[in-house]
């Protein structure tokens, strides 16, 4: 029996879809300031969300959940006329994807591998370990925004979004090369 194999994005175009509203941001804002970036950034997130639903026929969650949180308090940073909540904004999306993943971990889901599922195949303590350090990961980048917005100044802090959290998050991602190769799960046989 054949399985339909759902629609994939070109690499590039995921890394544009995902990277595109971030260097939007970055761009309004050395030009325009926060608040314009803001509403830039509201917008450039809804719009890599439905291209990437016209596209693929299906809306991950995890960029899902994120713009929902970027137009809540995108809205709230527009209308009170206030950058806090932008600044919060990452700490809540990072700090709510650690919990999911440590809630998974806690009822022995490893829900990362429903996110990575089809980049690549782990066994199931490959997957645990992965979620495990990601979780700490997302943790840390809470608590790094955290420390960047309260002490440094708006510029600097979507200097850091940009040109910080990305780099980092990226060298995080290769650092696990070891343990994916470490838990790779064999392919289960065609037909199966």
């Amino acid at each position: 029996m054949e399985t339909t194999k759902k629609p994939q994005l070109n690499p590039l175009l995921k890394l544009a879809l995902d990277l595109g509203p971030l260097l939007l941001f970055f761009l309004a804002n050395s030009r325009y300031g926060i608040f314009v970036a803001t509403a830039t950034f509201m917008v450039a997130v809804l719009a890599a969300l439905a291209i990437s639903y016209v596209m693929t026929r299906r809306l991950p969650i995890m960029p899902v959940v994120t713009a929902i949180i970027v137009v809540i308090f995108g809205g709230l940073t527009l209308i009170l006329h206030d950058a806090t909540f932008i600044k919060v904004k990452p700490t809540i999306i990072y700090a709510l994807f650690g919990a999911v993943l440590v809630g998974g971990l806690f009822f022995n889901k490893p829900l990362l591998g429903v996110v990575f599922d089809s980049l690549f195949q782990l066994t199931d303590e490959g997957w645990r370990r992965l979620t495990r350090r990601w979780a700490i990961f997302f943790f840390a980048l809470a608590v790094l925004n955290e420390i960047v917005w309260r002490n440094a100044s708006t510029n600097v802090w979507v200097d850091f979004k940009v040109f910080g959290v990305v780099p980092l998050t990226f060298l995080f991602a290769a650092l696990q090369t070891p343990l994916l190769k470490k838990y790779a799960a064999e392919p289960a046989p065609a037909g199966e």
